[in-house]
This record gives structure tokens, sequence and C-alpha cells, in this order.
């Protein structure tokens, strides 16, 4: 049966979900896009391992601390779905990349929109950073849980990504 607990966060309350082996296979927003129903979700239970670790690990993140999460995930979709969830978790923190980027490194090439289907179903979204796929112009295109939370993830882990390189460059000297 699977479990659930609400955490709080800067981009609202965030819902994770653990599968009946407690491993994370959901993490959903307030309002999300595709996101299947509480009753869904099984039972409350704050105390489960994973969410303790997810919770820590989600925190460092926001703080800029962490930029790549080592909790195990297990989220369900279809061998495509999950190739592409795969594959957003190559995309270096703070760094984007194209719908048609991610097609091509599935060799691919033409299943860009297919690419962009299976992002938009990501169940564990953050932590399989979904955010950061970029339309082919450059522009924020389609998110789960909004083109304002998106545009603010990015930038959190953008500005986090130059603070570390500005100390590097200080330590370096």
């Amino acid at each position: 049966m699977k479990r659930h607990t609400v955490t709080d966060s800067p981009y609202g309350p965030l819902t994770l979900v653990a599968d009946t082996d407690g491993v994370l296979c959901g993490l959903y927003m307030t309002d999300q896009r595709h996101r299947p129903p509480q009753e869904s979700f099984g039972p409350n239970d704050d105390d489960l391992r994973c969410f303790a670790r997810t919770r820590e690990q989600l925190s460092a993140y926001f703080a800029g601390e962490l930029t790549e999460f080592t909790i195990e995930v297990a989220p369900q979709g279809t061998p495509f779905q999950r190739r592409v969830w795969e594959q957003l978790t190559r995309i270096p923190y703070g760094e984007t990349r194209t719908y048609g980027e991610l097609a091509e490194a599935l060799g691919s090439p033409g299943a860009s929109r297919a690419v962009g289907l299976a992002n938009g179903r990501n169940p564990v979204g953050i932590v399989v950073p979904c955010h950061r796929v970029i339309g082919a112009d450059g522009s924020l295109t389609g998110y789960g849980g909004g083109l304002e939370r998106k545009r603010r993830l990015l930038e959190c882990e953008r500005a986090a990504a130059l603070c570390r390189g500005a100390r590097g460059e200080r330590q370096a000297r």
C-alpha cells in the first residue's frame, strides 16, 4: 500500500508518495497537472524513512547546497517514459536541455513531442528535474507545476551555480 506525507517548500506544499517498499514514487505540487487523485496516495505516514531523507535533500536543494539528489526513486510509467525520466536525471544542475536534445540523446531524434508528453507525466518532480527542459527557442514551455514555478526553480539553480562558480574562482587564486 502506498503512503504519503505533505511537506512545506518555497514553492508551496509538496505531497511525497512512497510505494509499498518505502521508496519515493511521487512528488507532487499543489494544483499540478496530471496529479493523481489524493485517495490514490494511501494513508498519511509522516515517519517513513524515505520521507525524512527526501525532506532533508529538498531542504538542502532549496538552500542551493545540493545539486544532485541521491534518494532512491521508483516512478511508475511506460518503458519510454522511464527512459525519458532517466535522461532528465542526467541534465546537470543549473543547466537546461531542449525536448529535441533529449529525443536525440534517446536515439529518437524525431520524438521531441513524445519526450514532451513523457516529461509532463513525470511523477517525481524536482528530484527528477523535468523543470530543466525548455523549448527549442529557449522559451519556458509547459510545466506540470506551472510556468512560474519552473522559472523560479531554474533561477534558483542558476543563482546557486553562479555562487558556487565564484567561490571556486576565489579559492583557485
